[in-house]
């Protein structure tokens, strides 16, 4: 039997769905070096660092009263040859500040400083990388790699996140369907899910080892087409046809309590589908509080007509101050290769004009 589309469901009903319906999956452990892109499952905090002054740069450690008033033309004799102090070692107890090493004339019968220093001048003070008060993240904030960094400069070794395994599987084989899912495969990785792959549809659903399924291909009403009446037949088809443009033949469901999102097999609606609904599933089984990326605000080059009732997503090259629209609905490939951005088109709206402010979202 074809697969028939007797309806396109509106993209907040299906984001809707995956809020209400997808769980997210078990936290674990991971060392911090693979934890960056993955969504933390608890709160991360650190003892105070450093538990006592330091130096920030190689020099004299000094106590600043001492330089008070000194100059190259009238330097100050110290009462005590200061100590010389390297980079990330501590101050002695009575120093609040380190002198540059030039600032400090030494001989074997006396030190003179040819400058003032402030207090507090190349030093880090007790508590100055992290006061220990504070948790550094929250549980549902993704992990940066800078972030990652700085903890690990903390001595953390290890943290608590939601790492969800997606399964892809295509309809076929062909050039196309394999950019799809290379994709979505890379797009996931970056966005900390562990990534699998499987040839056969059947296989995909019968398969246990997934937190979900991404399903390329076969989601049309074509004669071979049968993406859709598989999910039914293995769970639950809880939606096929979304009101997105391009992408309208996509589908969502469920096989043995796991999430299936059906990405139509032309590479524009695959990309359009993944970016409102794949990474809205990706963040829901990783415990995620919204996303990180945000739109940045430019003039629209020329008009966009739309249809009320569809959502519409449209690639754009921003040339100077302007976005320019590269496709309507059907995007050529060479507009996904030229495209700095993309623009969302509310179902309530019938375009944007030229001239007028959109809110441009990062190309993937």
């Amino acid at each position: 039997m074809t697969q028939t589309i007797a309806q396109l469901t509106p993209l907040t009903e299906v984001r809707a769905l995956i809020g209400r319906e997808v769980k997210p999956v078990a936290p674990c452990a991971l060392e911090i070096a693979s934890g960056a892109g993955c969504v933390l499952a608890e709160q991360v905090v650190a003892p105070v660092r450093p538990d006592t002054a330091i130096a920030l740069a190689d020099g004299w450690a000094m106590r600043s009263e001492d330089t008070a008033g000194a100059g190259s033309y009238a330097p100050v004799l110290l009462p005590v040859g200061p100590a010389w102090v390297e980079s990330g070692h501590p101050l002695p107890s009575d120093c609040d500040c380190i002198a540059p090493p030039d600032a400090v004339l030494v001989t074997e019968l006396r030190a003179e400083v040819l400058s003032e220093v402030p207090p507090g001048q190349g030093v880090l003070p007790a508590g100055g990388d992290h006061d220990g008060a504070r948790p550094l993240s929250q549980a549902g904030e993704r992990l940066g790699a800078a972030q990652a960094a700085a903890f690990a400069a903390l001595g953390i070794q290890e943290v608590c996140v939601r790492r969800p395994r997606l399964l892809i599987a295509t309809a076929g084989d062909n050039p196309i369907l394999a950019a799809c899912a290379e994709f979505v495969a890379k797009d996931a990785l970056r966005l900390g899910a562990v990534i699998d792959r499987i040839g056969a549809i059947e296989a995909a659903l019968a398969a246990h080892a997934a937190d979900g399924l991404i399903v390329i291909g076969g989601t049309g009403v074509g004669r071979t087409d049968a993406s859709a009446t598989a999910v039914a037949r293995a769970g639950k088809l809880a939606v096929h046809g979304v009101a997105l443009a391009p992408g309208e033949t996509a589908g969502f469901g469920f096989v043995a309590n796991r999430p299936v999102l059906l990405l139509p097999g032309r590479l524009d609606a695959a990309i359009a589908i993944w970016l409102m609904l794949g990474r809205a599933l990706l963040e829901r089984l990783a415990g995620a509080h919204g996303s990180n990326e945000r739109p940045q605000t430019w003039t629209l080059a020329r008009k966009i007509a739309s249809s009320i009732g569809l959502t519409e997503v449209v690639p754009v090259r921003i040339d100077t101050s302007q976005a320019e629209p590269l496709a309507h609905r059907y995007w050529p490939l060479s507009a996904i290769a030229r495209a700095d951005g993309y623009i969302v088109i509310s179902p309530e709206s019938e375009g944007a004009s030229a001239g007028s402010a959109v809110q441009v979202w990062p190309w993937p």
